[in-house]
């Protein structure tokens, strides 16, 4: 009986030790297995047989201990290993790892919730991000402002090339410096033309229709016809080509008074009663008069040849010669801006030295759309005021409407200027740029990154980047209860607990790391240390069969 017993004993090793050997095998086999968990066999002592339970001392002896022989080993647990594995780079967006606690949150075709270590994640024909066998990654989504929505868990979904996005301008910042050393804007540049009258030869006004408009000197010659072009071309103003334009007798305008305010308002003219230089485009003695605003910046270059017509009999219609020359230095800056619908829109801005006063420079600005076919052209004029030191103090008309009538876009497009960031200093030179400003045209969605809290970020080809959404992690009270499913995958069982979804980084959640993976956390080294003892212990205990076999042989020869 106690052979037989000893061949079970040693059989019980045998099982024991394969089973560790098997737990090795598949440790060794998932070395590269990403994200993998490595086990190992826990082994317990089977019952023992009391043959005595000993006896208590007493003043004739010592007392004895139990008495028992075992059976054997049995495995008691095949525990797995959950510390975390070393982190390997790839770049690619779409692998994850956690560093510390928690698990990707995946969801299968039937809807079931899986959690898994294994951050190979790609992107599906549906843009969304999805393990290697389809399980869709789970986390929570961003509304129309590009805000995380925490609570209901969805598909982390990346619209590339799908999403695309703009943001109407609605503050613009300039920096700079507006040098005091200028000299003070007093009066911008003035040009005449020849005199002008009527049929009757009488000093033409407003009202002068423009067939009915001659040169003082050919009172008998009409320069215009219905229909005929006239064309504003090769003028500058401040040294900048002012663009070519067009009026049409009958259908631009009918007098002398609609072609004078066309000039104006081609050549972007800011006339105003209280501006120094009274600019605008006035008739005088029957003669066009143009008063660019004051400055040189706004000063403008006119010929006999800027104003032609398709009229052959008077090709050149109206000839102008400069008067007066513009007094004062200032300086000149362009900037663009954007609409609701991502549309690039110009702006002109001319800066001019208005006053020195005791207590800082004045300066004044003048805004005009660059596009000359806009609705409205001219944006407004303000004032720039500096104390005695050169530091900004205030603005005046720093909000302008560009009119976008007729664009798409949402008109009036609203935006406020700011100068704080100029000074006022002596410098040699003015100098004014765009520092920056809030709107941007249309974008299309081209990659994405995922951040260490999880956040999923879009980055598009305009150079924005907005939040489409955020990657979750889940942990657990006891990782360990967690029943391992194939394909890197576990699932909730009894002494695991309920999972608890949290964002990355927050109340004891791991973070994430974009662009890395998780390797196995399978330790070769001990893995081989384990196959020696465990084919040791193997062999030790088929010998105890085999010796306990040759024992038995032994007693049935003698038995004969």
């Amino acid at each position: 009986m106690g052979l037989t017993t000893a061949m079970y004993t040693g059989l019980s090793g045998l099982n024991a030790n394969q089973t560790r050997i098997e737990t090795i095998g598949h440790n060794i086999a998932n070395v590269n297995t990403t994200a993998y968990k490595g086990s190992r066999t826990m082994f317990q002592t089977q019952f023992a047989e009391l043959l005595s339970a000993g006896t208590p001392p007493s003043s004739t002896s010592g007392g004895t201990n139990p008495l028992e022989v075992g059976h054997g080993v049995v495995v008691g647990t095949t525990q797995r290993l959950f510390s975390g594995g070393s982190l390997e780079t790839t770049g690619l967006a779409g692998d994850l790892a956690v560093e510390g606690a928690g698990y990707f949150v995946v969801q299968d075709a039937s809807g079931r919730t899986f959690y898994t270590r294994d951050g190979s994640f790609s992107l599906n024909s549906a843009n969304q991000l999805v393990t290697a066998d389809g399980h869709r990654l789970q986390g929570y989504a961003a509304d129309s402002t590009f805000a995380v929505v925490p609570g209901q868990l969805q598909g982390v979904t990346i619209p590339l090339g799908q999403l695309s996005i703009a943001r109407a301008t609605e503050d613009a910042q300039l920096d700079g410096n507006l040098s005091a050393a200028e000299a003070v804007a007093t009066q911008g540049s003035t040009h005449t033309s020849q005199a002008f009258v009527n049929g009757g030869a009488t000093a033409a006004d407003a009202n002068t229709a423009l067939t009915d408009l001659r040169s003082a000197s050919d009172s008998a010659t009409p320069l215009f016809a219905a229909g005929d072009v006239l064309t504003l071309s090769g003028a500058t103003k401040g040294g900048r080509a002012v663009t070519t334009q067009q009026f049409t007798v009958g259908t631009t305008g009918n007098t002398l008074g609609d072609l004078a305010a066309w000039l104006q308002t081609a050549l972007g003219i800011q006339a105003d009663a209280t501006l120094a230089g009274t600019p605008g485009v006035t008739i005088e003695n029957g003669a066009l008069v143009v008063r660019s605003n004051a400055g040189v910046p706004n000063a403008f270059d006119l010929d006999s040849g800027s104003l032609t017509s398709s009229n052959a009999a008077s090709a050149v219609p109206v000839q102008f010669t400069q008067s007066a020359a513009a007094v004062g230095e200032g300086v000149f800056t362009s900037f663009t801006v954007y609409d609701s619908l991502g549309n690039p829109v110009g702006v002109n801005a001319t800066f001019a030295l208005e006053q020195k006063a005791d207590t800082g420079p004045v300066w004044r600005y003048f805004l005009e759309a660059a596009d000359p076919t806009a609705p409205t052209r001219n944006l407004g004029t303000g004032t720039i005021t500096f104390d005695s030191r050169g530091n900004f103090l205030s603005a005046t008309g720093n909000q302008i409407g560009l009119d976008r009538s007729g664009s798409g876009a949402a008109s009036p497009l609203t935006i406020t200027l700011d100068f704080a960031s100029l000074n006022g200093l002596s410098t040699q030179a003015s100098d004014v740029v765009l520092a920056e400003q809030d709107g941007y045209p249309p974008g299309s969605l081209i990659n994405y990154a995922i951040g260490s809290d999880g956040t999923v970020s879009g980055i598009f080809s305009n150079g924005q980047s907005r939040t489409l959404g955020q990657v979750v992690l889940a942990t657990f009270a006891n990782e360990a209860g967690l029943v391992a499913e194939r394909d890197n995958l576990f699932s909730v069982a009894p002494n695991s607990g309920a999972a608890t979804v949290l964002a990355p980084g927050t109340l004891g959640a791991g973070t994430i790391r974009g662009g890395a993976l998780e390797m196995s956390n399978v330790d070769l080294s001990r893995e081989f240390i384990g196959l020696v003892t465990s084919s040791t212990a193997f062999q030790a205990n088929s010998r105890v069969i085999s010796v306990t076999s040759e024992m038995l042989d032994q007693l049935l020869l003698a038995l004969r």
